[in-house]
């Protein structure tokens, strides 16, 4: 079926590519799909019709409009880079987070016992970090539940822990944020001032290298503000543990 030679009728071909005939049919109509050839009164589709319409579904799941998708069609006929530019747009999509846990209420229940409230199952939903589907959970990321259950294990309630999330989604958002504007203005700019399939490729694997260094950025920085906030706070926690161990009402 992916040889050159490999002919289709209409229903054949919108078989091929999963999607309706009349899809086949107005991609036609937008001039996004080549006219077939012609046997008499049939219309003869080829392997490259295939291609075309699994590239156009390909891109409207990247979330392209069939406007944005015409430009790019265009390009590529005058040896624009849209392989290339499926190549940046997969890495760039490539989750940072961690997998989805699948979980059930049994399970939850051994790791936040009598914490698993509605009010905090509510909260965790809220935050995106529990989704609800069919009667089974899951959780975000498998490393954020495991750090989530040590803290409360540890002694930090978890409506504690789902109040200061909020707080650090909106810390974290800001300096992806800004880590974007960064690669937007320093990185991008350039590739759009001299536009290549080099280029965007070049591009793609540039951001897949600085996946890391960009992790390695946020623990660094968190490191450092934990070691000032620690500096700060330490002397008053030292002369708390003072005072209470030199209670008269201390245990021996």
């Amino acid at each position: 079926m992916g040889s050159e030679e490999t002919e289709y009728r209409v229903a054949e071909l919108a078989e091929a590519a999963a999607v309706p005939v009349r899809t086949v049919r107005y991609y036609q109509e937008r001039g996004l799909l080549d006219p077939p050839a012609r046997q008499g009164r049939h219309a003869i589709y080829s392997a490259s019709h295939l291609e075309r319409l699994r590239l156009i579904t390909d891109l409207l799941a990247r979330g392209h409009s069939l406007e944005g998708i015409a430009d790019l069609l265009a390009s590529a006929e005058h040896g624009g880079g849209v392989t290339e530019l499926l190549g940046f747009e997969s890495v760039a999509a490539t989750a940072w987070s961690d997998n989805e846990v699948p979980l059930d209420m049994d399970q939850l229940f051994a790791r936040f016992g009598d914490q698993l409230t509605a009010e905090n199952l509510t909260e965790a939903m809220a935050l995106g970090y529990l989704r609800v589907e069919g009667g089974h959970f899951s959780f975000a990321s498998g490393r954020l539940l495991d750090t989530v259950t040590a803290l409360v294990r540890a002694g930090i309630p978890l409506g504690s822990l789902l109040t200061l999330s909020w707080e650090l989604e909106a810390a974290f958002d800001r300096m992806a944020f800004a880590f974007v504007q960064q690669f937007r203005t320093h990185l991008l700019g350039p590739v759009l001032d001299q536009p290549s399939p080099q280029h965007v490729h070049g591009l793609g694997h540039l951001l897949d290298e600085l996946r890391p260094v960009v992790r390695q950025v946020a623990d660094e920085l968190l490191a450092r503000a934990m070691d000032r906030r620690i500096q700060l706070d330490l002397p008053e926690v030292s002369q708390q543990l003072s005072h209470a161990t030199d209670s008269p009402t201390s245990a021996p």
